[in-house]
């Protein structure tokens, strides 16, 4: 059977989007106490609540992505989580040194996830 190779790198494209937020989801479960305080101390009202609801939101929307299902809305959700979760957890500017450079790099990771999103959001409607 010949391999359709557009439809191929799509799927493996929402395969590794969609499944980045899967597993910061689940990883997210397992450090839920510290998000929580860190996400106080950033006054987050109901940060508990707030975390849980950001959990479930990547793993439900990185399932959808994953699947090819709702891309539009599955994308649009995630950009907003982006634009929301970036400058909360990745404050370079509020940092020296390594630690700096480290959240740099996250900043700049969660805008090029951003970038595919608006990508896949093209591509589906």
């Amino acid at each position: 059977m010949p391999v359709d190779l557009p439809s191929t790198l799509l799927f493996v494209g929402r395969l590794l989007l969609g499944g980045a937020f899967v597993c910061a989801g689940l990883r997210n479960i397992q450090n839920a106490a510290f998000l929580t305080q860190l996400m106080a101390a950033r006054g987050v009202p109901q940060a508990r609540s707030a975390l849980w609801a950001g959990i479930v939101l990547q793993i439900i929307a990185g399932t959808l992505v994953i699947a090819g299902l709702r891309m539009a809305i599955a994308s649009t959700v995630l950009v907003l989580f982006l634009i929301v979760a970036t400058p909360m957890f990745h404050n370079f500017w509020d940092h020296q040194g390594p630690d700096r450079a480290s959240r740099i790099n996250g900043f700049v990771g969660n805008v090029a996830l951003g970038g595919g999103f608006l990508t896949l959001i093209a591509q589906s409607v």
